[in-house]
Protein backbone atom coordinates (compact mmCIF):
# COMPACT_ATOMS: atom_id res chain seq x y z
CA UNK A 1 0.00 0.00 0.00
CA UNK A 2 1.78 4.14 -1.57
CA UNK A 3 2.98 6.95 0.10
CA UNK A 4 4.07 7.38 3.65
CA UNK A 5 2.52 8.93 6.41
CA UNK A 6 2.82 11.71 8.89
CA UNK A 7 3.62 10.93 12.82
CA UNK A 8 1.17 12.01 15.53
CA UNK A 9 1.36 12.74 19.35
CA UNK A 10 -1.34 10.58 20.78
CA UNK A 11 -1.29 12.09 23.81
CA UNK A 12 -0.88 15.43 23.31
CA UNK A 13 -3.98 17.96 23.10
CA UNK A 14 -4.08 19.78 19.65
CA UNK A 15 -6.02 22.20 18.41
CA UNK A 16 -9.16 22.70 20.31
CA UNK A 17 -12.09 20.93 18.03
CA UNK A 18 -15.24 18.81 19.12
CA UNK A 19 -15.48 15.19 19.25
CA UNK A 20 -16.23 13.66 15.50
CA UNK A 21 -19.85 13.72 15.48
CA UNK A 22 -21.68 10.76 13.59
CA UNK A 23 -25.05 12.75 11.60
CA UNK A 24 -26.97 10.73 9.39
CA UNK A 25 -28.13 11.62 6.03
CA UNK A 26 -27.31 14.92 6.37
CA UNK A 27 -27.57 17.94 3.63
CA UNK A 28 -24.31 19.94 3.26
CA UNK A 29 -24.88 23.47 4.22
CA UNK A 30 -24.59 26.19 1.48
CA UNK A 31 -21.12 26.75 0.42
CA UNK A 32 -19.29 23.99 1.67
CA UNK A 33 -16.79 22.58 -0.90
CA UNK A 34 -16.68 19.01 -1.83
CA UNK A 35 -13.76 17.43 -2.72
CA UNK A 36 -13.16 14.34 -4.84
CA UNK A 37 -11.50 11.56 -2.68
CA UNK A 38 -8.31 10.34 -4.43
CA UNK A 39 -4.89 8.17 -3.61
CA UNK A 40 -3.03 11.10 -3.52
CA UNK A 41 -4.73 12.27 -0.41
CA UNK A 42 -3.84 8.85 1.65
CA UNK A 43 -0.67 8.05 3.48
CA UNK A 44 -0.04 4.72 4.66
CA UNK A 45 -1.87 2.18 1.78
CA UNK A 46 -0.80 0.75 -0.87
CA UNK A 47 -3.45 0.46 -3.32
CA UNK A 48 -6.73 2.09 -3.03
CA UNK A 49 -9.66 0.46 -4.85
CA UNK A 50 -12.72 1.95 -6.82
CA UNK A 51 -15.82 0.49 -5.52
CA UNK A 52 -19.84 0.87 -6.26
CA UNK A 53 -19.47 3.58 -2.75
CA UNK A 54 -16.41 5.59 -3.36
CA UNK A 55 -12.61 4.33 -2.27
CA UNK A 56 -10.99 1.41 -0.45
CA UNK A 57 -7.42 1.30 0.75
CA UNK A 58 -5.73 -1.48 0.34
CA UNK A 59 -2.39 -2.35 2.83
CA UNK A 60 -2.02 -4.86 0.17
CA UNK A 61 -1.41 -4.61 -3.51
CA UNK A 62 -3.63 -5.99 -6.12
CA UNK A 63 -1.11 -8.74 -7.17
CA UNK A 64 -0.44 -9.79 -3.76
CA UNK A 65 -4.44 -10.16 -3.14
CA UNK A 66 -5.05 -12.43 -6.20
CA UNK A 67 -2.18 -14.47 -5.11
CA UNK A 68 -4.30 -15.95 -1.76
CA UNK A 69 -8.21 -16.87 -1.43
CA UNK A 70 -7.56 -16.40 2.43
CA UNK A 71 -10.39 -14.80 3.70
CA UNK A 72 -9.48 -14.16 6.75
CA UNK A 73 -6.19 -12.15 4.85
CA UNK A 74 -9.04 -10.31 2.60
CA UNK A 75 -10.55 -8.54 6.15
CA UNK A 76 -7.71 -7.46 7.78
CA UNK A 77 -5.75 -5.75 4.80
CA UNK A 78 -8.67 -3.90 4.08
CA UNK A 79 -8.83 -2.85 7.32
CA UNK A 80 -6.91 0.86 7.13
CA UNK A 81 -4.02 0.70 10.01
CA UNK A 82 -2.30 3.20 10.13
CA UNK A 83 -3.81 5.22 6.86
CA UNK A 84 -4.86 8.05 6.98
CA UNK A 85 -6.41 11.26 5.09
CA UNK A 86 -3.52 14.12 4.99
CA UNK A 87 -4.76 17.53 3.95
CA UNK A 88 -3.52 20.72 4.28
CA UNK A 89 -6.67 23.29 5.02
CA UNK A 90 -7.85 26.57 6.63
CA UNK A 91 -11.04 24.39 7.15
CA UNK A 92 -12.74 25.13 10.02
CA UNK A 93 -15.37 22.21 9.81
CA UNK A 94 -15.14 18.80 7.93
CA UNK A 95 -17.00 16.05 6.76
CA UNK A 96 -16.10 12.93 5.77
CA UNK A 97 -18.91 10.52 4.16
CA UNK A 98 -17.64 6.62 4.79
CA UNK A 99 -19.28 3.17 4.77
CA UNK A 100 -17.69 1.09 7.59
CA UNK A 101 -18.07 -2.32 7.42
CA UNK A 102 -18.08 -3.41 11.29
CA UNK A 103 -17.72 -6.99 12.71
CA UNK A 104 -20.00 -9.09 15.08
CA UNK A 105 -19.25 -12.30 16.62
CA UNK A 106 -21.66 -14.86 17.67
CA UNK A 107 -21.87 -15.31 21.32
CA UNK A 108 -19.36 -12.40 22.12
CA UNK A 109 -20.77 -8.47 23.25
CA UNK A 110 -20.83 -6.52 20.51
CA UNK A 111 -17.49 -4.93 19.53
CA UNK A 112 -17.36 -0.66 20.10
CA UNK A 113 -17.55 1.29 16.64
CA UNK A 114 -14.25 1.85 15.37
CA UNK A 115 -12.48 5.00 15.60
CA UNK A 116 -11.46 8.33 13.61
CA UNK A 117 -8.87 10.13 15.10
CA UNK A 118 -8.33 13.72 14.34
CA UNK A 119 -4.49 14.83 14.48
CA UNK A 120 -3.64 18.56 13.35
CA UNK A 121 -0.23 19.56 12.83
CA UNK A 122 0.74 16.36 14.31
CA UNK A 123 -1.31 16.15 16.93
CA UNK A 124 -4.25 15.15 18.73
CA UNK A 125 -7.07 17.15 18.20
CA UNK A 126 -10.55 15.15 18.20
CA UNK A 127 -11.71 11.49 17.32
CA UNK A 128 -15.25 10.12 16.02
CA UNK A 129 -17.08 7.01 15.02
CA UNK A 130 -19.13 6.55 11.81
CA UNK A 131 -23.00 4.64 12.67
CA UNK A 132 -24.19 2.29 10.34
CA UNK A 133 -22.25 0.17 7.75
CA UNK A 134 -22.08 -2.84 6.36
CA UNK A 135 -21.94 -5.49 9.24
CA UNK A 136 -20.34 -8.75 8.90
CA UNK A 137 -21.54 -11.63 11.21
CA UNK A 138 -18.87 -13.97 11.67
CA UNK A 139 -19.51 -17.79 13.87
CA UNK A 140 -16.50 -18.36 15.02
CA UNK A 141 -17.48 -22.02 16.25
CA UNK A 142 -18.91 -22.89 12.89
CA UNK A 143 -16.26 -20.62 10.79
CA UNK A 144 -19.35 -19.24 8.75
CA UNK A 145 -19.69 -15.62 7.79
CA UNK A 146 -22.88 -13.38 7.03
CA UNK A 147 -22.48 -9.85 5.29
CA UNK A 148 -25.57 -7.72 5.83
CA UNK A 149 -25.38 -4.17 3.69
CA UNK A 150 -25.19 -1.15 5.48
CA UNK A 151 -26.10 2.65 4.82
CA UNK A 152 -22.99 5.36 4.18
CA UNK A 153 -22.64 7.63 7.70
CA UNK A 154 -20.98 10.91 8.09
CA UNK A 155 -18.73 12.25 10.64
CA UNK A 156 -17.89 16.20 11.15
CA UNK A 157 -15.40 18.21 12.86
CA UNK A 158 -15.95 21.47 13.52
CA UNK A 159 -14.32 23.95 15.78
CA UNK A 160 -10.88 23.95 14.03
CA UNK A 161 -8.62 26.91 13.79
CA UNK A 162 -9.08 29.29 10.29
CA UNK A 163 -5.01 28.51 10.10
CA UNK A 164 -3.25 27.19 7.47
CA UNK A 165 -2.34 23.55 8.84
CA UNK A 166 -1.91 19.97 8.36
CA UNK A 167 -5.19 17.78 9.33
CA UNK A 168 -5.04 13.93 9.28
CA UNK A 169 -7.82 11.57 9.56
CA UNK A 170 -6.69 8.63 10.56
CA UNK A 171 -9.42 5.55 9.88
CA UNK A 172 -10.18 2.68 12.38
CA UNK A 173 -7.39 0.32 12.41
CA UNK A 174 -9.71 -2.57 12.95
CA UNK A 175 -12.28 -1.76 10.56
CA UNK A 176 -12.79 -1.96 6.26
CA UNK A 177 -13.20 1.55 5.14
CA UNK A 178 -15.00 3.01 2.01
CA UNK A 179 -14.25 6.76 1.68
CA UNK A 180 -17.38 8.06 -0.20
CA UNK A 181 -17.36 11.93 0.25
CA UNK A 182 -15.13 14.85 2.25
CA UNK A 183 -16.66 18.49 2.37
CA UNK A 184 -14.97 21.33 3.93
CA UNK A 185 -15.90 24.59 4.81
CA UNK A 186 -12.69 25.95 2.83
CA UNK A 187 -10.41 24.29 0.27
CA UNK A 188 -8.06 21.32 0.52
CA UNK A 189 -5.09 20.49 -1.23
CA UNK A 190 -2.54 17.38 -0.89
CA UNK A 191 -0.24 18.08 2.15
CA UNK A 192 3.79 18.48 0.99
CA UNK A 193 5.77 15.42 2.31
CA UNK A 194 7.28 15.47 5.59
CA UNK A 195 10.71 14.77 4.94
CA UNK A 196 10.98 12.37 7.65
CA UNK A 197 12.36 8.38 7.33
CA UNK A 198 9.75 6.09 6.18
CA UNK A 199 9.54 3.29 8.80
CA UNK A 200 7.69 -0.24 6.77
CA UNK A 201 6.52 -2.67 9.38
CA UNK A 202 4.91 -5.60 8.94
CA UNK A 203 3.69 -8.26 11.75
CA UNK A 204 0.89 -9.63 13.13
CA UNK A 205 -3.17 -8.88 14.85
CA UNK A 206 -0.44 -7.13 17.59
CA UNK A 207 1.24 -4.82 15.26
CA UNK A 208 -2.42 -4.21 13.10
CA UNK A 209 -3.38 -3.38 16.83
CA UNK A 210 -5.92 -5.43 17.93
CA UNK A 211 -7.59 -4.13 21.65
CA UNK A 212 -5.51 -0.75 20.68
CA UNK A 213 -8.12 2.10 21.84
CA UNK A 214 -7.59 4.21 18.12
CA UNK A 215 -5.65 4.19 15.28
CA UNK A 216 -3.16 6.59 16.56
CA UNK A 217 -2.72 4.36 19.84
CA UNK A 218 -1.40 1.28 17.79
CA UNK A 219 1.90 0.30 19.46
CA UNK A 220 3.29 0.96 15.82
CA UNK A 221 1.29 4.42 15.59
CA UNK A 222 3.25 5.63 18.65
CA UNK A 223 6.41 4.08 18.09
CA UNK A 224 6.44 6.11 14.64
CA UNK A 225 5.22 9.34 16.36
CA UNK A 226 7.58 9.25 19.28
CA UNK A 227 10.61 8.58 16.80
CA UNK A 228 9.90 11.11 14.56
CA UNK A 229 8.90 8.72 11.40
CA UNK A 230 6.60 8.23 8.70
CA UNK A 231 4.89 4.93 9.80
CA UNK A 232 3.62 2.34 6.78
CA UNK A 233 2.12 -0.85 8.81
CA UNK A 234 1.74 -3.68 7.50
CA UNK A 235 0.64 -5.91 10.30
CA UNK A 236 -2.04 -8.16 9.15
CA UNK A 237 -4.44 -9.49 11.89
CA UNK A 238 -3.52 -13.67 11.74
CA UNK A 239 -1.70 -13.62 8.30
CA UNK A 240 1.98 -12.76 9.40
CA UNK A 241 2.83 -16.21 7.61
CA UNK A 242 5.71 -15.52 5.60
CA UNK A 243 3.53 -15.14 2.56
CA UNK A 244 6.29 -14.59 -0.44
CA UNK A 245 3.38 -12.03 -1.63
CA UNK A 246 3.98 -10.09 1.55
CA UNK A 247 7.88 -10.44 1.16
CA UNK A 248 7.30 -8.74 -2.47
CA UNK A 249 4.97 -6.52 -0.90
CA UNK A 250 7.66 -4.90 1.55
CA UNK A 251 10.37 -5.13 -1.20
CA UNK A 252 8.47 -3.13 -3.50
CA UNK A 253 7.45 -0.21 -0.97
CA UNK A 254 9.80 2.44 -0.59
CA UNK A 255 11.11 2.66 2.97
CA UNK A 256 14.04 3.90 4.91
CA UNK A 257 13.81 2.11 7.80
CA UNK A 258 12.18 -1.65 8.14
CA UNK A 259 10.89 -4.32 10.79
CA UNK A 260 9.40 -7.58 10.51
CA UNK A 261 7.71 -9.16 13.78
CA UNK A 262 8.09 -12.84 12.86
CA UNK A 263 6.60 -16.18 15.24
CA UNK A 264 2.96 -15.64 16.84
CA UNK A 265 0.85 -16.15 13.68
CA UNK A 266 2.98 -19.76 12.43
CA UNK A 267 2.04 -21.09 16.15
CA UNK A 268 -1.26 -20.29 16.62
CA UNK A 269 -2.09 -21.03 13.05
CA UNK A 270 0.44 -24.54 13.39
CA UNK A 271 1.23 -23.66 9.66
CA UNK A 272 4.77 -25.32 9.82
CA UNK A 273 7.55 -27.47 11.05
CA UNK A 274 10.81 -26.43 12.44
CA UNK A 275 12.46 -27.76 9.38
CA UNK A 276 10.31 -25.76 6.75
CA UNK A 277 10.51 -22.27 8.97
CA UNK A 278 14.32 -21.50 8.69
CA UNK A 279 14.24 -21.78 5.24
CA UNK A 280 11.08 -19.52 4.66
CA UNK A 281 12.20 -16.69 6.94
CA UNK A 282 15.51 -16.51 5.26
CA UNK A 283 13.10 -16.58 1.70
CA UNK A 284 10.91 -13.65 3.11
CA UNK A 285 14.77 -11.45 4.19
CA UNK A 286 16.15 -12.60 1.02
CA UNK A 287 12.88 -11.05 -0.84
CA UNK A 288 12.69 -8.24 0.98
CA UNK A 289 16.85 -7.36 0.32
CA UNK A 290 16.18 -7.60 -3.18
CA UNK A 291 14.43 -3.95 -3.07
CA UNK A 292 16.23 -2.72 0.09
CA UNK A 293 19.66 -4.37 -0.20
CA UNK A 294 21.02 -2.28 2.87
CA UNK A 295 18.14 -0.27 4.64
CA UNK A 296 18.75 -0.78 7.88
CA UNK A 297 16.21 -3.73 9.09
CA UNK A 298 15.13 -5.27 12.01
CA UNK A 299 13.94 -8.85 12.86
CA UNK A 300 12.02 -8.91 15.72
CA UNK A 301 10.88 -11.99 17.42
CA UNK A 302 7.53 -12.85 19.39
CA UNK A 303 6.56 -10.64 22.53
CA UNK A 304 5.68 -12.99 25.31
CA UNK A 305 2.37 -15.43 25.38
CA UNK A 306 1.98 -17.36 27.91
CA UNK A 307 0.01 -20.15 26.39
CA UNK A 308 2.15 -21.10 23.21
CA UNK A 309 5.69 -20.37 24.61
CA UNK A 310 6.33 -24.02 25.14
CA UNK A 311 3.10 -25.29 23.71
CA UNK A 312 2.15 -25.51 19.81
CA UNK A 313 -0.54 -24.98 17.56
CA UNK A 314 -2.95 -24.50 16.63
CA UNK A 315 -4.44 -22.14 18.79
CA UNK A 316 -7.94 -22.24 19.44
CA UNK A 317 -11.51 -20.61 21.08
CA UNK A 318 -12.27 -21.22 24.32
CA UNK A 319 -15.72 -22.16 23.92
CA UNK A 320 -16.41 -22.44 27.79
CA UNK A 321 -15.40 -19.01 28.37
CA UNK A 322 -17.47 -17.89 24.95
CA UNK A 323 -20.28 -19.27 27.20
CA UNK A 324 -19.76 -16.93 29.67
CA UNK A 325 -19.62 -14.07 27.00
CA UNK A 326 -15.98 -14.13 26.98
CA UNK A 327 -13.55 -14.21 24.36
CA UNK A 328 -10.46 -16.28 25.15
CA UNK A 329 -8.00 -18.57 23.30
CA UNK A 330 -6.16 -21.56 24.40
CA UNK A 331 -3.03 -23.53 22.50
CA UNK A 332 -4.36 -26.70 21.37
CA UNK A 333 -1.41 -28.47 20.68
CA UNK A 334 0.57 -31.24 23.00
CA UNK A 335 4.41 -29.58 24.30
CA UNK A 336 5.71 -33.43 23.92
CA UNK A 337 5.41 -32.79 19.81
CA UNK A 338 7.94 -30.16 19.91
CA UNK A 339 10.19 -33.46 19.70
CA UNK A 340 8.66 -33.64 16.02
CA UNK A 341 9.20 -30.27 14.77
CA UNK A 342 6.35 -28.20 16.11
CA UNK A 343 6.80 -24.43 16.79
CA UNK A 344 6.48 -22.42 20.30
CA UNK A 345 7.42 -19.22 20.72
CA UNK A 346 10.96 -20.60 22.65
CA UNK A 347 11.81 -22.38 19.74
CA UNK A 348 10.77 -19.74 17.36
CA UNK A 349 13.07 -17.13 19.60
CA UNK A 350 15.94 -19.42 19.31
CA UNK A 351 15.91 -19.99 15.45
CA UNK A 352 15.46 -16.44 14.53
CA UNK A 353 18.46 -15.38 16.86
CA UNK A 354 21.10 -18.21 14.76
CA UNK A 355 19.01 -16.86 11.91
CA UNK A 356 20.08 -13.23 11.98
CA UNK A 357 23.25 -14.06 13.64
CA UNK A 358 24.44 -16.28 10.45
CA UNK A 359 22.89 -13.22 7.93
CA UNK A 360 24.93 -10.72 9.94
CA UNK A 361 28.42 -11.98 8.58
CA UNK A 362 27.23 -10.26 4.99
CA UNK A 363 24.24 -8.06 6.34
CA UNK A 364 25.37 -5.65 8.48
CA UNK A 365 22.38 -3.53 8.27
CA UNK A 366 20.15 -6.66 9.91
CA UNK A 367 19.66 -6.31 13.25
CA UNK A 368 17.69 -8.73 15.72
CA UNK A 369 15.04 -7.49 18.76
CA UNK A 370 13.58 -10.02 21.49
CA UNK A 371 9.77 -9.08 21.47
CA UNK A 372 10.30 -10.17 25.20
CA UNK A 373 11.81 -6.41 25.52
CA UNK A 374 8.84 -4.78 24.22
CA UNK A 375 6.43 -7.36 26.69
CA UNK A 376 7.61 -9.64 28.72
CA UNK A 377 7.00 -11.66 32.04
CA UNK A 378 6.67 -8.71 34.27
CA UNK A 379 4.26 -6.96 32.29
CA UNK A 380 1.87 -10.00 31.80
CA UNK A 381 2.17 -10.23 35.37
CA UNK A 382 0.82 -6.02 35.77
CA UNK A 383 -1.20 -6.13 32.09
CA UNK A 384 -1.92 -9.80 31.21
CA UNK A 385 -3.49 -10.47 27.90
CA UNK A 386 -7.15 -10.07 28.09
CA UNK A 387 -7.98 -13.01 25.78
CA UNK A 388 -4.62 -14.88 26.38
CA UNK A 389 -2.96 -13.76 23.37
CA UNK A 390 -3.60 -9.93 22.58
CA UNK A 391 -2.03 -7.30 24.53
CA UNK A 392 -4.47 -4.44 25.97
CA UNK A 393 -4.46 -0.96 24.93
CA UNK A 394 -2.27 -0.24 27.88
CA UNK A 395 0.42 -2.48 27.04
CA UNK A 396 0.42 -0.81 23.49
CA UNK A 397 1.08 2.42 25.09
CA UNK A 398 4.11 0.52 26.61
CA UNK A 399 5.13 -1.37 23.73
CA UNK A 400 5.48 1.47 21.67
CA UNK A 401 6.83 3.72 23.78
CA UNK A 402 9.88 0.74 24.44
CA UNK A 403 10.10 -0.13 20.57
CA UNK A 404 10.47 3.98 20.24
CA UNK A 405 13.47 4.39 22.28
CA UNK A 406 15.24 0.47 21.40
CA UNK A 407 14.39 1.45 17.99
CA UNK A 408 14.76 5.22 17.24
CA UNK A 409 16.25 6.38 20.62
CA UNK A 410 19.92 7.66 20.44
CA UNK A 411 21.00 4.71 21.01
CA UNK A 412 18.61 2.53 19.20
CA UNK A 413 19.04 -0.37 17.05
CA UNK A 414 18.45 1.75 13.25
CA UNK A 415 20.99 4.24 14.64
CA UNK A 416 23.87 1.11 14.14
CA UNK A 417 23.50 1.25 10.67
Amino acid sequence: MSTPASPNTPASPGTPASPGTPITGRTPAPGWISTPLTAGLLRGALDVERTAHGLLPHRLPARARAQCDDPQLAMVEAQPSGVRLVLRTRATAIELDTLPTKRVYAGVPPRPDGVYDLVVDGRLAGAGSVPGGNVLALDMATGSAKLTPGPVGTLRFDGLSGADKVVEIWLPHDEATELVALRTDAPVESAPASGRAVWLHHGSSISHGTFAASPTTTWPAIAASLGGVELINLGLGGSALLDPFTARALRDTPADLISVKIGINLVNADLMRLRAFAPAVHGFLDTIREGHPQTPSLVVSPVLCPIHENTPGPCGVDFGAMAEGRLRFRALGDPAERAAGKLTLTVIREELAKIVERRQADDPHLHLLDGRALYGDQDTAELPLPDDLHPDAAAHHRMGERFAALAFGEDGIFQKS
